[in-house]
Order: C-alpha cells, then sequence, then structure tokens
C-alpha cells in the first residue's frame, strides 16, 4: 500500500484510489450516457497516467489502476442516469475526495491535486467542457499556494 496513507481509514484509501475512475466516468458522462467507446478512453487514459505519472505517484497510479475497470464500472452503474441531480452527486464524492487528499502529506497531496487536476484540464480540452472547472474549481485550504 501507499506508504502516503498512513492515517486514513480503509474507506479514505478506497476512495482515493477511486479518484481517476471518478474523473473519467464524470468526463465520459459530460453528454449524459456513456457509450462503449467513452469507456474504452477512460481506461486507455488511465493507463497512460500510470506511466506519465509524477515519481512520487508511481505507486498510486499503479494501485489506482488495478482496479480501475471495476471502479469505473461501479461508479457507472451507481450515478447512471446521468441527469443533473446524479451528475451532482458525483461531484459530491469527488469533493469528499478533495477532503481526504488534503490530510495527506503535504507534498503527496500537492503533486496528487496537480496530477488529478491537469488531468481534468486535459479532459477539458479534449472533450470541449467545463470539466475541470467543475471538479477543481476552487483550491483546497491548506494546498493551494
Amino acid at each position: 500500500m501507499i506508504t502516503q496513507f498512513n492515517g486514513l481509514t480503509e474507506d479514505e484509501k478506497d476512495l482515493v484510489l477511486q479518484a481517476p475512475a471518478l474523473v473519467s466516468v464524470l468526463a465520459a458522462s459530460d453528454d449524459k450516457v456513456i457509450d462503449k467507446a467513452g469507456k474504452a478512453d477512460a481506461i486507455k487514459l488511465a493507463h497512460l497516467k500510470t506511466f506519465t505519472a509524477d515519481g512520487l505517484l508511481l505507486s498510486y497510479y499503479n494501485d489506482a489502476e488495478i482496479d480501475f475497470k471495476k471502479h469505473f464500472e461501479e461508479i457507472v452503474k451507481q450515478f447512471a442516469p446521468f441527469d443533473d441531480v446524479k451528475r451532482g452527486q458525483l461531484q459530491k464524492k469527488i469533493e469528499s475526495v478533495k477532503v481526504i487528499i488534503a490530510k495527506l502529506n503535504k507534498e503527496f497531496a500537492l503533486t496528487l491535486y496537480a496530477s488529478l487536476s491537469k488531468y481534468a484540464e486535459h479532459v477539458k480540452k479534449a472533450e470541449g467542457s467545463v470539466l475541470a472547472d467543475f471538479l477543481f474549481p476552487l483550491p483546497i485550504p491548506g494546498l493551494s499556494a
């Protein structure tokens, strides 16, 4: 397990490991539906992130990738149909991840937050959506410069 996760509950650890899948589902459901192509793209992007991540995050992304597909499918089931109410609930779940990230070692937390923000920005540009602003519109207290 990731040493920076010491001090988190098992539920908190699990939720932080689900962050890439949560972000991917929100991105893939931007048009209110997730098709096979959207799912495949999300899985591909998560796999790529494992190889392009900051060295400090390699173990995080390796662990997150292990159950990414399972998490992605569970999140899709939980939040479908992707209407405004369900997408709002998904955003609240992402907000709770941000609170947990703020509990981590500051260097790791800043690096992870920046990595997830870059991912959201990448999706925003790729999808032409407001996803990055939706996911990370405000700084995390104690983490943002």
